[in-house]
C-alpha cells in the first residue's frame, strides 16, 4: 500500500510541470528624416513593441558623433555642426532574449544657404554586343556637400554606382535594342539635378548615334524675336528628326530642323525652365543639356559686387566685411554665402559677414564665397579664406620721430597723439590703433598672428588736424 501511494504522488508531480512557450522577438518601426540643416536640431524616436509586454532596450550602431542616443526610448538626437553624410545608422530593440530586425537609415546635413550641385557629361548613346559600356558624369557642389547619384530607366544589362554616378555594363546579343529616357541625377540632400535624358542603342549593325550641339540664348525681351537652332549630324547619314520637351507656349518648334523661335508678350514674363531639345536617327538619340529662357520687360544686366575682405582675425577680435553691390536695372538685390564660418553671422540683405571668433575657432576657413543676385542672374566675389589666429601669437615694435613743424613750416605746438594704421596689404591698412600720448615715440602692436604686416603712422592735433600717412614699413611676425 505504501508503494502504490508513492507511485501516485510521483505521477502527480510529473503532470504538474508546465510547458514553456517560445519567446517572440520584439518589433521596431518608424521612418527617420534623411536630412537636416547644419545648426538645426535633429531627432528620431522609433516605436518598439513586444508581444509578451517585456521591458525593451534599444541599441544603435554607426551613431553620428554629433548625436546622443537613449537606450530606454530609442531616441537619437543632436545638432550637426558641419555638412556631411552619415550612412549605415542602425537602430534595433531587444527584450533581453531576442532582438528585432533593425531600422537602417542615413542622415545628410546641408547648409541653409545651400547651392544646388552641378552635373555634366556626354554619355555614349550606342554600344555593340560584347563591348563594354562606361560613363561617369562630372559633378561638383559649391558648398562642399557630399553627393549621391541616382538613375531612372537603367538598362537591365548595366550596373550603376550611386556614390560616383558611374554606369557600366556589357550587353549581349540578346540585349539588342534601344533603351530610352535614361536619366542620371545627383543630389546634395536637396532636390535632384539631372543630365538631359538619353538613350543607349545596342546594335549588332554598329549604328552610331547622332550628335547635337549649340548654346541656346537664355534671355529674351518682350516683343523681341527669340531664335535658336542646334547643329546636328549623323555619321551613318541617317535621316534625323528633332523633338522638344517643355516648349514655351509662345514659341514654335520644327521637328525637321530643331529650330525654336517665337516672340513672347508681356503675359509670358518669367522663367521657362527645363527645355530639352533632342535629335534621333530612328535608332538612337542625343539631347542638349536642359536650359531655361528668361522673358523680361527689359534687358537684364547682371549685378556687380566688389570689395576686399580681410584675410585674418585674432581670436577674441571682431571681424566685419560688407561688399559693395549695385544693379543697373535697379532690381532688388539679395546676398548669399557659401562655406560661412560657424562663428560668423551673415546678412542676406546687406551681404555683411561679421562675428567674433573664440580661441576654439582658430584655424583657416577656406573657399568662402559671397554672391549677389537680382533674382535673374548672380555674381560672386573671388573665393577667399579667413584665418583665425591665437590672440597671443606675436607682436611688432614700431618707432618714429615726433613731428615738430606744420607743413607750412610753423612750429607744431598742439600735437595731441598718433594713429597707427596697419593691415596685411600695403594698400589695405584697415586696422587702427589710437595713441593719445603726444610724448610717445614707440609702440608695440600685440596679438598678431604669424605673417607679414604693413604699418604707417599719422599725427593729429588737439584742433582735429591730421597728417598724411608716413612711409609704409613691413614687419614679419613669427
Amino acid at each position: 500500500m505504501i508503494h502504490r501511494i508513492t507511485a501516485l504522488l510521483l505521477l502527480s508531480l510529473c503532470l504538474s510541470v508546465p510547458a514553456h512557450a517560445a519567446n517572440l522577438a520584439p518589433t521596431i518601426a518608424g521612418k527617420p528624416d534623411s536630412w537636416v540643416y547644419v545648426g538645426s536640431p535633429y531627432s528620431f524616436k522609433p516605436t518598439g513593441k513586444d508581444p509578451e509586454g517585456a521591458k525593451l532596450t534599444y541599441q544603435i550602431s554607426n551613431k553620428p558623433a554629433w548625436a546622443t542616443f537613449d537606450t530606454s526610448t530609442g531616441v537619437v538626437s543632436g545638432t550637426p555642426t558641419s555638412v556631411g553624410l552619415w550612412n549605415g545608422i542602425r537602430i534595433s530593440v531587444s527584450d533581453g532574449t531576442n532582438t528585432s530586425s533593425a531600422i537602417s537609415f542615413s542622415v545628410r546635413a546641408t547648409s541653409r544657404n545651400n547651392v544646388r550641385p552641378t552635373i555634366s557629361g556626354a554619355p555614349a548613346t550606342s554600344v555593340a554586343p560584347g563591348a563594354a559600356y562606361n560613363f561617369t558624369p562630372s559633378a561638383s557642389d559649391a558648398n562642399g556637400d557630399p553627393l549621391r547619384f541616382s538613375i531612372s530607366h537603367k538598362p537591365g544589362w548595366a550596373s550603376f554606382d550611386p556614390a560616383t554616378g558611374r554606369l557600366t555594363g556589357t550587353p549581349r546579343t540578346s540585349n539588342v535594342g534601344t533603351y530610352p529616357s535614361i536619366v542620371i541625377s545627383v543630389t546634395d540632400g536637396t532636390p535632384y539635378v539631372a543630365l538631359a535624358p538619353f538613350s543607349i542603342t545596342v546594335s549588332s549593325t554598329g549604328n552610331r548615334a547622332p550628335t547635337i550641339s549649340g548654346t541656346p540664348p537664355t534671355a529674351v525681351t518682350v516683343g523681341k524675336t527669340y531664335v535658336f537652332q542646334p547643329a546636328a549630324a549623323d555619321a551613318d547619314r541617317n535621316t534625323l528628326g528633332f523633338s522638344i520637351r517643355n516648349k514655351p507656349v509662345w514659341a514654335t518648334f520644327s521637328s525637321a530642323t530643331g529650330r525654336l523661335s517665337g516672340t513672347p508678350t508681356s503675359a509670358q514674363i518669367g522663367n521657362h525652365t527645363n527645355v530639352v531639345i533632342s535629335v534621333s536617327d530612328g535608332k538612337a538619340s542625343a539631347a542638349l543639356a536642359p536650359f531655361a529662357i528668361s522673358v523680361s520687360s527689359s534687358p537684364n544686366n547682371a549685378p556687380t559686387i566688389s570689395g576686399s575682405p580681410a584675410k585674418s582675425v585674432n581670436a577674441g577680435s571682431a571681424y566685419a566685411f560688407r561688399p559693395r553691390a549695385a544693379d543697373a536695372n535697379g532690381d532688388t538685390l539679395k546676398f548669399s554665402i557659401a562655406n560661412k564660418p560657424a562663428w560668423a553671422a551673415f546678412s542676406t540683405s546687406t551681404g555683411q559677414l561679421s562675428g567674433t571668433p573664440t580661441s576654439s575657432s582658430t584655424g583657416m576657413y577656406a573657399n568662402v564665397v559671397i554672391s549677389v543676385s537680382d533674382g535673374k542672374t548672380s555674381t560672386a566675389l573671388v573665393p577667399f579664406a579667413i584665418t583665425v589666429a591665437d590672440a597671443s601669437n606675436g607682436a611688432a615694435s614700431l618707432m618714429w620721430m615726433p613731428p615738430t613743424q606744420n607743413t607750412d613750416g610753423t612750429a607744431l605746438t598742439n600735437l595731441a597723439g598718433y594713429r597707427i594704421v596697419y593691415g596685411v596689404s600695403a594698400s589695405q591698412l584697415t586696422q587702427t590703433i589710437q595713441v593719445t600720448n603726444a610724448g610717445m615715440s614707440s609702440y608695440v602692436v600685440e596679438n598678431l598672428a604669424p605673417g607679414t604686416y604693413y604699418f604707417a603712422i599719422r599725427a593729429y592735433t588737439s584742433s582735429g588736424a591730421e597728417s598724411a600717412d608716413s612711409n609704409v614699413v613691413a614687419k614679419v611676425v613669427q
